[in-house]
This record gives structure tokens, sequence and C-alpha cells, in this order.
């Protein structure tokens, strides 16, 4: 029997008889159900539900759709007297008997949402928060003004002035600075722009943000203790969070009451603001994961009783040397496409294999290949755990285009993934040449210029390079002797090139096999720069230890390996494995444990 097609997405998909839920459940008057029935319903039935949706768009972000499923959820069929108190069961109505709707109340219903499209914010979230927002967060990510949903956002006039010191340059920091300048001119260029109401912040077409721009035209009464120097930025701003907090405190005519949060992405900020009573919090978008722990492994073990399970729906068939099993059951929706699963049980007999196909409630596995037997070594090297050899699957497989490897030190990364690029390069001539590169962020002090070409100045930075290329050279030399070994290197050197990172942007690789050592240390925008690198044919490695990022203002959620690791799951040519077992030495495995 044929494996059939591979699925372009995951499968999360209804099962047909799920799809005809909303029209059986009258009860729920829901979007989907309104929609579905909008074709045979009068011309006059929908327009309450349409409306409706309207003012969900208009208020962006993820608080209107909040809004929208909270008062969709109440349908208990009121009387018709109610309709016009409570939209939902206006909705209700009109969409259980349209052809029965009295033509009075057609004004009724279309008047009614009109006083309640107010609150719908406070409904989902409470009054709209005000959040300051301190320098290094717009120069930190310049969209940040488009990511807090309903709540408005001011800037203290220091925050500009610095804002204006820092776009200077060609590094990340000025031109992230030049661009939160053209943002914020094109909000204050709009039409109708009113900087004493606020600039509404959709109007540059981000529709999520729903909130208002306020910028600091007078000044501002606060007083700080005296410990706090009055000239210093930051200081500064703390005192007009302060006159913010105590302005907003109670409510007035006109104006609620509402919470002022200072957003910092300095910590001792965030200290110093808390020490005086303001509530402060970091910028959480940037972050991936919250917890290191929650990044997604690249492998499942399945529980014990996973054959008595499968034992009477389970289709298994033969192509090639692999076996393949049609599975299904609760399992099912936790799996992704190219995740490996793991049978391991005593007195039975172990199974790996991997995800290749997910379709409605059953998911297709596919025996591996056992790299770690010798008729099945790679450029020399064999693999010597489950993880390895999971890796070394994705790393031959021509069908995976993008594989992310992350481990401790000492797991194997960097070997596996050049003894597969050699054999692919000289054996299988599947890739043209390797390419290499890397981050060049030292560990300690930096030790200045380096002298030399591109390639000359990379090679401080490329000891694991020759480290591994010392021991791949000597296992495929055998007894050729000197000269032989001699030979062998330069023909591997002659197919590596190791390039720099700061010449990457405009290049196209075709038919590359690219190898991007320390990805920890790199940001998202820098990985995104890298890996739309890929041309037709290339295949791009992404190799890193999160627990050594060394990129000042990284962390493990927001570094972009773990990005590119958790945007990537589920797709059909892209793979990850997290390498648990250390196999340098037990030297280095006892200190990555201990240290």
């Amino acid at each position: 029997m044929p494996l059939p097609p591979a699925p372009t997405k995951r499968a999360a998909l209804l099962s047909p008889d799920a799809l005809d839920a909303p029209a059986r459940s009258s009860q729920r008057g829901s979007r989907r159900s309104g929609e579905q029935r909008s074709g045979e319903a009068d011309s006059r039935g929908p327009q309450p539900l349409e409306l409706f949706d309207n003012l969900g768009t208009e208020g962006g972000g993820e608080p209107a759709r909040t809004a929208r499923r909270t008062k969709a959820k109440p349908a208990p069929a009121p009387a018709p007297v109610s309709a016009p108190q409570q939209q939902p069961a206006a909705i209700q109505i009109e969409t259980r008997v349209p052809a029965a709707s009295p033509a009075p109340y057609i004004p009724e219903p279309a008047a009614a949402p009109q006083p309640p499209a107010r609150p719908k914010r406070s409904k989902s979230g409470g009054p709209a928060k005000l959040f300051v927002l301190d320098t290094n967060v717009l120069l930190h990510d310049p969209m940040c003004l488009f990511r807090f949903e309903e709540h408005d956002i001011f800037l203290p006039m220091i925050v500009l002035e610095e804002l204006d010191g820092h776009k200077k340059g060609t590094t990340e920091v000025a031109r992230n600075g030049r661009q939160t300048s053209r943002t914020l001119d094109a909000l204050a260029a709009a039409q109708d722009a009113d900087i004493d109401k606020g600039l509404k912040l959709d109007t540059t077409g981000h529709r999520e943000a729903g909130g208002r721009l306020f910028f600091q035209t007078a000044p501002l009464d606060y007083s700080l203790p005296v410990s706090l120097p009055q000239g210093k930025a930051d200081n500064q701003i703390l005192g007009v969070v302060q006159a913010l907090r105590d302005e907003y405190a109670k409510d007035k005519p006109g104006r609620a009451r509402r919470e002022v949060v200072l957003v910092s992405k300095d910590i001792n900020m965030r200290v110093k603001a808390r020490a005086l009573g303001l509530a402060a919090d970091d910028y959480q978008n940037d972050k991936t994961l919250e917890d290191g722990d929650l990044l997604y492994a690249g492998s499942l073990a399945l529980p014990a009783d996973f054959w008595t399970r499968q034992s009477k729906t389970v289709e298994s068939w033969q192509s090639g040397s692999n076996t393949f099993y049609r599975i299904s059951g609760p399992l099912v929706p936790n799996l992704y496409i190219n995740q490996f699963v793991y049978f391991e049980a005593p007195g039975e007999p172990s199974m790996y294999a991997r995800v290749t196909e997910i379709r409605d409630k059953t998911a297709v596995l596919k025996t591996l290949k056992d790299y770690s037997s010798g008729k099945n070594a790679v450029w020399g090297v064999n693999t010597r755990n489950r993880e390895q050899n999971f890796a070394m699957n994705l790393l031959m497989d021509p069908e995976i285009d993008f594989v992310t490897l992350t481990g401790t030190a000492g797991t194997g990364k960097t070997l596996m993934a050049l003894a597969s690029g050699l054999t692919q390069v000289l054996d299988d001539r599947r890739y043209t040449e390797i390419i290499m590169t890397r981050a060049t962020v030292s560990v300690g002090e930096d030790i200045g210029f380096l002298p030399g070409t591109e390639e000359e100045k990379m090679g401080p930075w490329m000891g694991a390079l020759d480290d591994n290329l010392e021991f791949l050279a000597k296992g495929d030399g055998g007894g050729a002797g000197e000269w032989g070994r001699a030979a062998t290197n330069e023909l591997i050197r002659s197919r590596i090139k190791v390039k720099s990172m700061n010449f990457m942007r405009g290049r196209t690789f075709l038919n590359k096999y690219v190898i991007i050592d320390e990805a920890q240390n790199l940001t998202p925008k820098q990985m995104k720069t890298l890996i739309t690198r890929a041309g037709p044919g290339t295949k791009i490695i992404c190799m890193g230890n999160l627990a050594q990022i060394d990129t000042p203002y990284l962390t493990e959620g927001s570094s972009g390996l773990t990005f590119a690791v958790d945007k990537f799951k589920g797709w059909p040519h892209g793979g990850h494995i997290t390498l648990a077992r250390g196999e340098r030495s037990r030297l280095a495995d006892f200190a990555s444990d201990v240290l």
C-alpha cells in the first residue's frame, strides 16, 4: 500500500460531524452559525450580527474577539421585550427565526448595539492601562508601540531626547532608533491627528493596536528622593511615572482612574521604580517562551501501554527498508510533523520512528535508519545514543531543508553536522560546498582587530571546526600515511568556506550546506536574515547551547535559536532535536552537571 501524499500543514482538522455542530446547537448563537445561515436568512435578519462584528473589528486585537465570544455565550432565548436591552438576545432571535421576525423589530436591534459598544473593553480586562515606555524598549523593538492591544502609551520628553542621541551609526540600536523615529513621525502626520487628545495607534494599518499614544507636552509636578540625581534620564522618567500615577489615582469628571505602569528592559530601573512604589514590568513581547524547559524537544516517549491500545486499530506496511504504522487515538493531537517517537520497555522490542503524516485523527510513523551500526557510518562517524540517531536521520534526509540542534557541550552537534555535510558534498554530490558561520561574540575580553582576509579573520572563531575536521580527517585517512592525510585534509578544506555573518545581507546560497554554529547568540532578526539567504537546494543547520548565551540582553526565551525552534515545529521540511547526553568525555559530562 503506497504512502499517502504528505500534508502541507499539521492537521488540526475537525471531523465532518464536528463541522455540523454549530448548526445543531441553536443555544450558542455563535459567529460561525450566523455566517453559515446568512445565505438562507432574510436580508434584514443578519443586520445586528454584522454590526456587532464590525464593532469588534474596529476595536482591534484579541480583546475585541474575547468580548465578542463573551457576549455570544449567554443565549437562553429571552422574551422579546428584553431584546432591545440585551444585544446577545437580539442576535439569537434573529439567527434562530429570521423569517418570523416582525418588521417593527428591525430598527430597535440596529440601534441597540450603539450604547454597549464602549464597555466591551472593560468587560475583557478592566479599564485600559497607561504604559510609560523607557527608551531601551523602543531601541529594542521599534514595533513595540503596536504590541499593547487596547492600552494607551505615554512617552516622556526625555525619551525623545535619548532617541535622538542614538540615531547615528550603523549598529542595530541605531537602526532601531531611526525606525522608531519614522514610526512616530508617521503617526503624527496621519489625518486628523491631535497630539493633545492622543494619536490613534491604528492609523498606520496596525489594527491590533486599539489605544492611543500620548506625548509629554507640559511639565509635570513630582518629587523624588534626594538620593536620586535629578539630572539623570532614568530618574526623570521615574518622576513622570510618579506624576501620572498621582494624576490618574482618582476618578475625575469625564475621566476614570487608570493604572500607570512603567515598561523597561533595564532591571535596575524596574527595581528603583518598585522601591518608589511604582508599578513596573519587563517588555515581554520579545520572549518566545517564558521558561526554557517548555521548549519543543523534538522527541516524545510513547506510553508503556501504547501497543495494547493500538492493537486493534494499528495499520502497518513495508516500503523499502522502512516500516510504516498508521495509528490513531488521543496521542495524535499532541504530535507534530517530523517529531520523533520512541517506545522502550523491558522485555519488549524497541521502536524508533518519525511522524511523517498527520491527517484527521490518524498519524503515520516511519521507522528510522540506524546510524549506530558500522555499516551505516557517516564519514566514519557512528551515533552513540538515541538522540544522536534522531539528529543524524534529520541531517541525512534530503527532504529536510532546515534542522535545529540544541544540547549541552559535548553532545556532538558540530561533529555530526560536519560529517553529514562532507558525505553529502563529497560522496553524494547533493550540495556543492559547505558554508560555515557563527556569531562572533567573545566569552571574555575582545582581543582587538584581526589581520588577514575574511576567512583568516574568522579563523580564531572556528576552533570547533578545526578540532572536528582533525578528527574526521584522521578517521577517514585509514592507513594512507602522512601524505594521504594531508591530501584528505586539503580536499576537505577546499569544500568548506568560512564566512562572516556581517556580510550576509543580500546573498543567496544555491545548493549549499550551511552550518550556523553558536546560534544561541543570535537575535531573532539576525536568525531571520540568515535563514532567508537560502536558495533552491540549500540546507541550513542551526546549532547551539541555550545554557551558554554570551550576548548581552539575550535570554533563553528571547534567543534567535529558541525563536527558530518554536516557529518551525511541525513544518514538513524542518526538524528539531534536543541532544540529551554528552559524548565528549566523562570529565566534560561531569563538569556540565556540577559546575
